[in-house]
C-alpha cells in the first residue's frame, strides 16, 4: 500500500524539472511593455498634417529617443518601439544637436521650437530653411529621451516646417 511507484518519481521530476525552467523563461521576461512610438508618431503626423500653425505636446514613457525625418524610436527597459513618420518637413530638433553646434542655426530650431517667433530667431526665412534643412540631415543617434516631446508646425514666409523636440 505505501509503496513507491517509480512511474510516479519520474512524473514528479519531470514536473519539477518543467516548473524551475518556467520560472527561469518568467524571469527573463519585461516588466513592462515596449514605449508607445506609434501614439508618438500620430501626435507628430496630426501637427504637421494641419493647414495651421499648432502645437501639441506628447508624454515619454522612455529612456532614449531615436528621432529621424521619417521615424521615430523610442527605448526603454521594456523594449524598442519604432513607428514611421508621414508628414511634410519634419525636423528633429535635439537638445545634443543644439548644445554640439549653435552656429549652424539649431539654436535658432530650439528658440522656435520654444515659442520664439522665427522671425526673432533667424534673419530671413532662407535662413529658417536652411537651418532646417540642416536638423534634417543630421544623424539620427539615439539620444537621452525628455519627459515631454514638444511638436510645433511653424510657417515663416514660404517656409513650413514641423520642429519636433
Amino acid at each position: 500500500m505505501f509503496e513507491t511507484n517509480v512511474d510516479a518519481t519520474y512524473a514528479w521530476l519531470g514536473l519539477a524539472l518543467v516548473s524551475v525552467a518556467t520560472a527561469g523563461v518568467a524571469a527573463t521576461l519585461p516588466a513592462s511593455p515596449p514605449p508607445d512610438a506609434s501614439g508618438v508618431a500620430h501626435t507628430i503626423d496630426s501637427v504637421a498634417d494641419g493647414p495651421y500653425p499648432a502645437r501639441a505636446e506628447h508624454g515619454l514613457a522612455a529612456s532614449q529617443l531615436r528621432l529621424t525625418e521619417r521615424s521615430i524610436g523610442l527605448r526603454s527597459d521594456g523594449g524598442v518601439g519604432f513607428a514611421s513618420l508621414h508628414g511634410p518637413n519634419i525636423t528633429p530638433v535635439t537638445a545634443g544637436q543644439w548644445r554640439r553646434n549653435r552656429t549652424d542655426g539649431s539654436d535658432g530650431l530650439r528658440r522656435v521650437l520654444d515659442g520664439v517667433p522665427p522671425s526673432s530667431a533667424f534673419d530671413d526665412p532662407d535662413a529658417f530653411a536652411a537651418a532646417a534643412s540642416r536638423a534634417r540631415d543630421a544623424d539620427g543617434a539615439w539620444r537621452p529621451a525628455p519627459e515631454r516631446l514638444t511638436v510645433r508646425q511653424v510657417h515663416y514666409g514660404g517656409v513650413h516646417v514641423t520642429l519636433v523636440g
